[in-house]
This record gives C-alpha cells, structure tokens and sequence, in this order.
C-alpha cells in the first residue's frame, strides 16, 4: 500500500481545510514553502505526492505555477487535482509532467472528455474522484449533489475503463477522526485500484487501510501536525 503525502495548495501555500471549507483553513507556511515540503516527503522515501490547487477547485484562480515548480523539483510521480474542469485544463497539467491528474466534476458533466483522456494518455495517468457525503457522490467543489451512491459511480467509471479512484469522505476530510471504512468496503471488490483519504490521524488507521485492501492512502493534516510520521507510515505500509 502507498502512503500518499498531500500539498494542498491556497494563495500559493500549503493549507488544509476542515470538510472543504475555506473559512477553516489552517496554513502550515511556517513548516517551509510547497516545494520545499515537497522535497521533504520525497526524502522520507514517498514514492507518490499528490498535490490540490483548492483555489482551482474553488473557482478562485490556480497554483499551476507552484505545480509545475513542484514536479520540475523532484524525481517522484505528482499526482495533480483540484478544478480540473475542462479537458484543456487537463492536458496542461499533463503536459506540465504530472504523473496523474485527478478529475471529479469533469468526468460527471462531460463523458466524452474523459473518454478523450484514456484513450490519450491512458488509464495509468487519470484518477477518478469520488467524493462523497455519507455515501453519495458530490462533484463541484463539494457543492452539488449527482444523487448517485458510491458503489453505482464506481462501477459506472469502471466500466469505461478507469483503473484509479480516490475516495474522499467530506465528513472525514481534516477532521482527524479516522477513516470511512464502512463506505471504502462498498467499493474494495471492484476492479479498481482505490486511494482513501479522510480522517487519517495515527499508525493504527494506515494498519487498517492496509488489512483493508486500499492501494493508497492519502495522508495531509496528521503529518502536517506532528501526529503522524511519514517514515513510520512507509514503514508500516
């Protein structure tokens, strides 16, 4: 199993919000700046980092600069998100040298552009986000509702030849009170590689997600907050 560090990146800092919401975020700047954190993860032995432009995913402009700057710095894949919105934008951050890009709302409104992706860059390069509020999937920035259940957008997604999801629990996400388990269960026999993320706090949860049977875990808040150590978390998984 990964152990994913994340750079989520507002107003060119690393931040993390409390369940996507942007009047709780906490900045971590004084730990260094996102490529220098991002250095960090990779000399602790990270072999992914994924990275959030949370002002993309807000409609609030982009960190597309720091991203570049960010994946030029290190040697280890960047796995990109956050408003990828357009199929332009998409091919950017690819053409930038992400590793892989991770899109949610694009792949709900327009099927064909994420048709015109795997068949470009192939499903190795695209992560689909799930994002969901007990169990049913939101898309735009957490805002709008698909009404779809987790298991029914996976298989959907699966069906069209997505290898990857990442399965965020807005209730979980920043919250530091352990992961979704029971959720993360409804999707763990498909034919996908799944990334969990939300809640992650101590070893004990990366040991559960590894008996589990995810393929990564996406880790921010705890390891920003001393509570969790990367080296140990690699170690473990």
């Amino acid at each position: 199993m990964l152990v994913i560090p994340s750079i989520d990146l507002m107003d060119g800092k690393v931040v993390r919000l409390l369940r996507g919401d942007p009047r709780q975020a906490r900045f971590y700047d004084n730990i260094g700046d996102p490529v220098t954190i991002a250095k960090t993860w990779e000399s602790m032995g990270a072999q992914l980092i994924h990275v959030v432009d949370l002002d993309a995913a807000l409609g609030r402009g982009d960190n597309v600069r720091i991203m570049r700057e960010i994946i030029s710095a290190v040697k280890i894949p960047i796995q990109v998100g956050g408003g990828i919105r357009s199929i332009e934008r998409a091919r950017q951050l690819i053409s930038l040298g992400a590793g892989r890009i991770v899109i949610g709302s694009l792949a709900f409104k327009d099927v064909n552009a994420l048709e015109a992706l795997l068949d470009e860059v192939g499903p190795e390069r695209i992560v689909v986000a799930l994002d969901h509020s007990m169990g049913i999937v939101v898309i735009d920035g957490w805002r709008e509702n698909t009404g779809m259940r987790l298991r029914e957008a996976a298989k959907m997604f699966i069906d069209m030849g997505v290898s990857f999801l990442l399965i965020t629990s807005i209730q979980r996400d920043g919250s530091l009170t352990g992961p979704d388990i029971e959720n993360l269960r409804k999707v763990l026999d498909l034919n996908a590689r799944v990334m969990a993320s939300g809640g992650i706090r101590c070893l004990e949860d990366i040991m559960a997600l590894k008996e589990l049977g995810v393929y990564g875990v996406i880790v921010g808040r705890a390891l920003y907050e001393g509570r969790l150590d990367l080296r140990e978390a690699l170690r473990i998984a």
